[in-house]
């Protein structure tokens, strides 16, 4: 089975912004704009969480979904994914600060 890393995913929606296939879902949603590729991200991260509590395939099929229009978005908004990386890297060993966060089972 081919396997893509995230990388090679936004690499890939980076190369479609830049040069773009007529017709492609993927040139559909950097035309319709901004509004529409949120739309999409908040719509997908929904089916993220439904699809966790159904089977584990309908999760990973959803997180594909997910992943896929958070790179587009990264993309529109022109943030390198090598900023989320450093991100990441930058909370290695950090303690967790929950104690300065109020508890969401009260909200």
């Amino acid at each position: 089975m081919a396997q893509q890393t995230l990388s090679e995913l936004y690499d890939l929606v980076r190369s479609r912004k830049e040069n773009p296939i007529e017709g492609s879902y993927t040139d559909y949603l950097f035309n319709k704009g901004l509004d529409k590729i949120l739309k999409k991200v908040g719509e997908e991260n929904t089916e993220v969480i439904i699809g966790a509590k159904n089977t584990n395939d309908e999760l990973i099929f959803e997180t594909a979904d997910y992943l896929y229009h958070l790179m587009v978005l990264l993309v529109a908004k022109d943030i390198p994914l090598s900023a989320i990386e450093a991100e990441l890297g930058s909370r290695l060993d950090q303690q967790s600060r929950l104690h300065e966060r109020p508890n969401i089972d009260n909200l």
